[in-house]
């Protein structure tokens, strides 16, 4: 199988979509997404410490920050989880603290495809246009390749 993110970004839009198929069973994925301990374990950059405090579920805010060696915040993003259903979509808000882009809306799809492979469907949209070319030139596709990377390798620690 294929682990190639695939990602659409229609010019003049304030939308895209990220597509992303996995080895592993979508409770894994979905488990992946909304876990604390589980996603400071494949979301976050090198060299830092993270923690995500009040949790992802329904109706909950969530932030997730990171710190370096010296306790120093690198980066802190937060956001409200609006609809849960276990292992098949999670609605949010997202929003990076100190970052130009504003809040973005995202709709995950958690899709089963056999017992053993699943797939990520992602929708997120943002206010305007601008913003999202702005995301799109400071976070690019490729970097979120290396993220799900990392949740391949965790996958297989867990399998």
């Amino acid at each position: 199988m294929s682990h190639k993110l695939k990602f659409d970004a229609a010019e003049g839009s304030q939308e895209f979509f990220i597509t992303r198929e996995f080895d592993f069973p979508v409770e894994l994925l979905f488990k992946a997404h909304v876990d604390s301990a589980m996603i400071v374990q494949w979301k976050m950059m090198p060299n830092t410490t993270a923690k995500v405090t009040g949790g992802i579920k329904k109706h909950g805010g969530f932030q997730l920050e990171a710190t370096n060696a010296e306790g120093q915040v690198v980066f802190r993003n937060h956001g409200v989880v609006h609809e849960l259903i276990e292992n098949e979509k999670m609605i949010r808000t997202f929003e990076v603290e100190n970052a130009p882009f504003g809040v973005q809306f995202e709709i995950y799809d958690f899709v089963k495809l056999t017992e053993n492979t699943s797939k990520l469907k992602m929708h997120v949209i943002f206010e305007s246009n601008a913003l999202r070319d702005d995301v799109l030139t400071k976070m690019p596709a490729d970097s979120l390749e290396r993220v799900y990377n990392k949740l391949d390798e965790l996958a297989k620690t867990l399998k």
